[in-house]
């Protein structure tokens, strides 16, 4: 069954003027405009398409993606607000919505909003919410201390940035694991910190403990590779050029070096650290 909002695989069952016409089985025959008909379309041929409707509320197919689908979240630009609402870029010809019943708080042009999209049985029209809490997981969350997971990155906090995890739960990272460069709206993969007694989740965007050493030994061994087995950096630098260059603490930059000694991978020389062989 066909379904607005969202990509669909349909047939082609005529070929008219303006377009190509889709079977939309429930929804009826859909017109996919010329500008998007694949060369050398034929009938019978199955086109992949979003449903959505155009400036005129008609339904119609598009082989354009969209920055968001219905379910999904994402960050998205306000290009118009006026009294119907705000109206986003998504990525197609017509914007999407946001209700004024749907602000979290009033939005304003040429401003990112972290919004969740959906459609809309009452007036049947594909729309957008900032009010993120209510498209998420009522029940407590469930994960375990070091589970890896994905999450989109939410508004920036005086502790440092919210996220959605598993398109699911809030959770937080605090600005003191944060080791690269992070915006809102951004899909990453983070492993859970810590799930506290008063069910709030906090989150790192690295592994931490022994896993932490593994993944980062891999990245520094192959940055020593690719900067003739050689960097001036060592556990005497500064905590802000570790992190600059490599995307990590000091502390975790430490560990790495040491585990590396131990398997005699590098040597300390000339006031740096050098690559002795290949892991």
């Amino acid at each position: 069954m066909a379904t607005i909002g969202t990509f669909n695989t349909l047939t082609i069952i005529d070929i008219i003027e303006h377009g190509a016409i889709l079977n939309g089985d429930d929804l009826g025959e859909i017109l996919l405009p010329n500008r998007y008909v694949p060369e050398n379309a034929a009938i019978e041929d199955n086109v992949d398409v979003f449903l959505y409707n155009d400036s005129l509320d008609r339904l119609v197919a598009t082989t354009e993606k969209p920055k968001a689908k219905v379910g999904d979240f994402a960050s998205l630009k306000v290009v118009q607000v006026n009294k119907i609402g705000a109206f986003l870029d998504w990525g197609l010809p017509k914007d999407l919505l946001v209700p004024y019943n749907q602000q979290h708080k009033a939005m304003e042009e040429n401003k990112n909003y972290l919004v969740y999209v959906y459609y809309d049985e009452k007036t049947t029209r594909l729309v957008a919410s900032s009010k993120i809490d209510k498209f998420l997981d009522i029940y407590p969350a469930q994960y375990q201390q070091g589970e890896q997971v994905s999450i989109i990155v939410g508004p920036k906090t005086d502790l440092g940035f919210k996220a959605i995890i598993n398109q699911q739960h809030w959770g937080l990272i605090f600005q003191s694991d944060i080791f690269q460069p992070i915006r809102t709206g951004q899909t990453l993969t983070a492993f859970i910190k810590e799930m506290r007694e008063d069910g709030r989740v906090t989150l790192t965007l690295s592994r931490t403990g022994k896993d932490k050493v593994n993944d980062f030994t891999a990245h520094f061994i192959e940055y020593l590779k690719q900067n003739e087995n050689f960097t001036p950096i060592n556990d005497k630098s500064s905590p802000s050029e570790i992190q600059k260059v490599f995307g990590v603490s000091k502390k975790a930059f430490k560990q790495t070096v040491g585990h590396c000694l131990k398997l005699k991978l590098i040597a300390f020389e000339n006031n740096g650290i050098k690559l002795l062989k290949e892991e």
